[in-house]
C-alpha cells in the first residue's frame, strides 16, 4: 500500500450497546455515525489490518494477541443474556501482530505475545459497527500496566511504520472521560472541561509541544474527575505516538452522551488518502 493511514482515538460508547440500541436508554446514533463512516473517509483504501489498542486489556508489557481466530471475551456485566452469546468472528493477523511486536521490541520497549487472547468489548463493539461484516483482519493489543504516559506515546512512536505498511491503528476507549460512578449533571462540567481541554491540545497543538501536555494530563481541568484511572485515556496516547507530527481533527463530537449529561469526543491525526492535510475541527 503506497498511502500513509492516518490514525483514531475513538469512543467505544457503553457496554454492547451496538445490539441493545432499541432498549438501551442512551442513544449512540451520533457515535455510531462517526464509527461507521471511518470507511468512507478512507476514501476507498481498504487497510491490510486493523491494530486496536484497547482500554480492557491492561498487561505488564505491551502484549499483542497472536491468535488467528480470536475468540470472544464478554467483559462486561447486567446485560440481557444474547449479549453473552455475540460473535464477531473477524480473522487476526499473526503477521501483523508479528510486525507490531518485532516493532516495540526493537525500540526497547517491554513486549510479549498472547496466543489465546479473545476480543474484549473494547474491540469488537467499534469493529462490529465499522466493519459489520466482519471481514477485516484485526490485531489486539493491551495497555502497558505501569499506566505511564511517556511510555504509551513512545509505543505509538515505535508502531508508526505500520501506518506506511496498509494497518489502521486505532485506540479504543472513552478518551473525554470514564467516571461510571459519577454520571449525572454533577458529571456534566467536569467533562466538558476535560474534553474541552482534550480538543484544545489534541487538534490546536502538534509534535512534542501536543506528546508533552498530553504527559502531563494529570494537570488538565478535572482530570481525576474524568478519569479515575487513566484505562480509558491511554488508548489515545498511542494514536497520538504513531502519528507525533500529524495534525488532527476531532472527528466525533457530543455535549450530552452517555445519557445526556457528558462530553464525549474522538480524534483523527493525519491526512486521509488523498488529502494533503486534514481540514480543522476544534472546539464547536
Amino acid at each position: 500500500m503506497s498511502v500513509t493511514l492516518p490514525t483514531y482515538a475513538i469512543s467505544h460508547g457503553g457496554g454492547p450497546w451496538p445490539w441493545l440500541k432499541d432498549v438501551m436508554p442512551v442513544d449512540w446514533t451520533e457515535l455510531e455515525t462517526s464509527l461507521a463512516g471511518i470507511p468512507d473517509e478512507l476514501g476507498g483504501v481498504v487497510p491490510r489490518a486493523v491494530l486496536i489498542v484497547t482500554a480492557h486489556w491492561e498487561a505488564p508489557a505491551f502484549t499483542v494477541q497472536t491468535h488467528p481466530r480470536p475468540p470472544m471475551i464478554y467483559d462486561y456485566t447486567g446485560f440481557p443474556p444474547d449479549t453473552y452469546n455475540i460473535e464477531y468472528p473477524a480473522p487476526g493477523d499473526p503477521a501483523v501482530a508479528e510486525r507490531a511486536l518485532s516493532l516495540l521490541d526493537g525500540a526497547g520497549l517491554p513486549a510479549a505475545a498472547n496466543p489465546d487472547r479473545g476480543f474484549d468489548h473494547g474491540t469488537f463493539v467499534p469493529m462490529y459497527v465499522i466493519y459489520p461484516r466482519a471481514d477485516m483482519p484485526t490485531v489486539q493489543l493491551s495497555i502497558h500496566r505501569s499506566f505511564d504516559p511517556a511510555l504509551h506515546l513512545a509505543a505509538g512512536r515505535a508502531l508508526r511504520p505500520l501506518r506506511d505498511e496498509g494497518v489502521l491503528i486505532v485506540g479504543s476507549g472513552l478518551p473525554s472521560y470514564h467516571n461510571l460512578s459519577s454520571l449525572g449533571l454533577e458529571a456534566r462540567e467536569a467533562s466538558r472541561a476535560f474534553d474541552e481541554w482534550l480538543t484544545t491540545t489534541v487538534v490546536d497543538r502538534q509534535g512534542s509541544d501536543r506528546s508533552e501536555r498530553l504527559a502531563r494530563w494529570e494537570s488538565a481541568p478535572s482530570a481525576r474527575q474524568a478519569h479515575p484511572r487513566e484505562d480509558h485515556f491511554l488508548p489515545l496516547l498511542l494514536a497520538v505516538g504513531a502519528a507525533e507530527e500529524d495534525p488532527a481533527v476531532r472527528q466525533y463530537h457530543e455535549p450530552g452522551a452517555m445519557g445526556g449529561s457528558v462530553f464525549s469526543s474522538s480524534f483523527r491525526l493525519g491526512s486521509l488518502p488523498g488529502e494533503t492535510s486534514p481540514s480543522t475541527s476544534s472546539i464547536g
